[in-house]
């Protein structure tokens, strides 16, 4: 394979997430309106192949030799179109389910700090590049972007489907109590991605803001 070709294909996989996540979200509002288990099913593989495109974009450039500037831009937009789209329908699919207000209002907070980290980050790259700074991603953002895919299917995998369980277990108590325990684990996927976005969003301004001074003191 030609270098161009590797390039073209390794970028037709970085802009891949913007379809496959768009079709999850048109799946994922289709199952729920038309109570199908298999148009969730086909969100959830969506998601994933959303997730895995994330994962071997960036392998694939640098195994290749087709690590670009154009690739290092649009890697990180395509992230964020993944966190723009998937988490408010996840927090749409909370809210249309009904039947766990606490779960919306913690979601709604989830997704708010998680879209004002990203345009926070992005204002302060942009002062510090006007500076000359490295602005490449830290090492606890590549973290806290490879924890979001999967942490983002588990959270469906659970509103989905946990409408389901009675089907699986008959004992009304022991559904109740398989249920809450998966929410727990819900919740603590939903507080851990909380406090790594905070604590993300607090390192990158450290190391930014002595551009940010000098910026606001420029004549």
């Amino acid at each position: 394979m030609s270098s161009r070709f590797k390039s073209y294909f390794v970028n037709a996989l970085t802009f891949s997430r913007v379809p496959l996540i768009f079709g999850f979200m048109l799946c994922a509002v289709l199952a729920h309106r038309l109570s199908s288990p298999g148009l969730a099913l086909a969100a959830g593989v969506l998601m994933s192949l959303a997730g895995l495109s994330d994962l071997f974009d960036g392998k694939l450039a640098r195994r290749w030799r087709v690590v670009s500037t154009f690739g290092k831009l649009a890697d990180p937009l395509m992230d964020k179109v993944f966190f723009i789209v998937s988490f408010p329908t996840l927090l749409w699919l909370i809210g249309a389910q009904g039947d766990n207000p606490v779960h919306g209002v913690v979601m709604l907070v989830f997704t708010v700090l998680y879209i004002l980290r990203d345009q926070w980050v992005t204002f302060l790259r942009a002062i510090a590049s006007s500076y000359h700074a490295d602005v490449s991603a830290m090492w606890l953002g590549k973290v806290r972007t490879a924890l979001s895919f999967p942490a983002a299917g588990c959270i469906y995998c659970y509103l989905a489907f946990h409408g389901l369980l009675p089907n699986v277990v008959a004992d009304p108590a022991a559904c109740a109590a398989v249920d809450r325990g998966l929410l727990v684990a819900v919740y603590a996927v939903e507080a851990f991605l909380t406090a790594l976005n905070v604590y993300s969003c607090l390192a990158y301004t450290k190391v930014y803001w002595p551009y940010m001074v000098r910026a606001i003191g420029a004549k």
